[in-house]
């Protein structure tokens, strides 16, 4: 397995550019199926969960190809094969939003179940049901669902909790379904929007409600046209430089990133003592002084993201004081702690005292487990340890790494090939901030 040598200590200085937003680009690929047209896709993340994507596409017939580092074309003149591979499929949780473009083109799908990292259950049942009312049949297996149509129908549908990757699901399904479709208490995160650009540009009729941004509106047509399309910055990536400026005790220019899409972040550590300065497409994060402890909950957009909470848990370790992060989107997040603490961080998990576990968790209260904690306290300034760790999980790594780059002494970090799925090149962007870090291919 590849590994990062990393000898920690050193504050980040410098300047990084941000690449397109994992969470953005594999699916507008998927979009793309949607037409037998080309599309062209701008700043395309050169990352594993892409390649996947591109793999599987290419199984079902897709022509990918590379028109520069960061840019492709897709052409899906025809649908050929309607399962998605075990194989790739079981390896990101891309698989199930290629039901979009095969029910749409074919009328059925088999797709195995979602992989990817270990986050608890996904809320596909919010997917079947809003497919059902759609005139799609969904079957459940034990490795696999198998859905068919004999029509897709339009649907006024609420959500009953907004899920971001399910919304996207059903705009590209409702874009070309008969009639014009309602979506109530839809998602609102950056990347579903630009995925409404780029289907509106390739000919989809889809807005959302001018006084109420959670209505979504689509009226369906009878066919896409191919476009040409820049995928939305990182806000991941931009998230965990700034940490790695604030953990680091350092200053990092973070380029290419318009702040308004991670500006609930922002203000968080402004408001722990951070020093940001804001431009129209980046934004700098300099450590300034001892930074303060602080309480957050997880949340959907416009709220502080799951996503930057392992991070934003590093942080917190060099912050002055006890702070609290309650995750209210997955059942179970915190895996990282356990790497927090052998690196000799002080925290201890709670369960909040909620009268309402339904109307508080956005994750199915049906996912739970009494071994699962929501809330971790987390004590600091503390001078971490290295670390010589295997790591299976995307978050945590991209964590550990800027944990040891936080640590005085030597880390090796080992199956950096998750981190790979989510960050392009990471040890040489590190490295050009001042960071001494080696990656080990094997």
């Amino acid at each position: 397995m590849s590994r990062y040598i990393i000898n920690g200590g050193k504050p980040l200085t410098g300047e990084v550019s941000i690449r397109g937003a994992k969470n953005a680009g594999f699916k507008q690929i998927i979009a793309s199926m949607l037409s037998d047209e080309t599309t062209h896709l701008l700043n395309v993340p050169n990352i594993s969960d892409v390649h996947i994507t591109i793999s599987i596409a290419e199984s079902m017939g897709s022509i990918v190809t590379y028109t520069g580092t960061h840019s492709l074309e897709i052409t899906t003149p025809e649908i050929k094969n309607q399962i998605v591979p075990h194989g790739t499929g079981e390896k990101s949780r891309t698989a199930f939003m290629f039901v979009a473009p095969l029910l749409v083109r074919c009328g059925q799908a088999t797709i195995p179940m979602p992989g990817g990292d270990k986050l608890g259950a996904r809320p596909l049942d919010r997917l079947f049901d809003c497919y059902r009312q759609m005139n799609i049949n969904v079957e459940e297996f034990d490795d696999h669902l198998h859905f068919t149509t004999t029509g897709i129908k339009a649907v006024d549908f609420e959500f009953p909790k907004p899920s971001h990757t399910v919304t996207e699901v059903v705009l590209m399904t409702c874009a070309l379904a008969k009639g014009e479709s309602t979506i109530r208490n839809a998602a609102l995160e950056p990347e579903i929007d630009d995925l409404i650009d780029m289907l509106n540009d390739m000919g989809a009729k889809i807005k959302r409600d001018e006084s109420d941004s959670k209505i979504i509106h689509i009226k369906g047509v009878s066919f896409l046209n191919g476009t040409n399309h820049q995928v939305i910055a990182d806000r991941n990536e931009s998230v965990t430089f700034a940490c790695a400026a604030l953990a680091t005790k350092g200053s990092i220019n973070i380029l290419r990133i318009n702040p308004t899409i991670i500006e609930t972040f922002l203000k968080t550590i402004e408001e722990m003592g951070a020093r940001v300065n804001r431009g129209d497409d980046e934004v700098e994060v300099t450590w300034i002084g001892p930074l303060k402890a602080i309480d957050i909950e997880t949340e959907p957009e416009p709220g502080f993201m799951t996503d930057w909470q392992a991070l934003f848990s590093l942080v917190l370790t060099q912050a002055v004081g006890s702070s609290t992060i309650i995750e209210r989107i997955f059942p179970s997040r915190f895996q990282h702690i356990a790497t927090l603490n052998s690196m000799g961080a002080i925290t201890k998990f709670f369960n909040p005292e909620i009268a309402d576990h339904n109307a508080f968790y956005h994750f199915n209260c049906e996912s739970d487990k009494p071994e699962y904690f929501h809330g971790v306290k987390i004590c600091g300034p503390t001078k971490l340890k290295p670390i010589n760790i295997e790591i299976n999980d995307l978050r945590t790594g991209a964590m550990a790494t800027l944990a040891a780059l936080t640590a005085t002494g030597q880390s090796t970090i080992t199956g950096v090939e998750y981190i790979e799925r989510g960050y392009e090149k990471l040890a040489e962007r590190l490295k050009s901030l001042g960071a001494d870090i080696d990656y080990i291919k094997t």
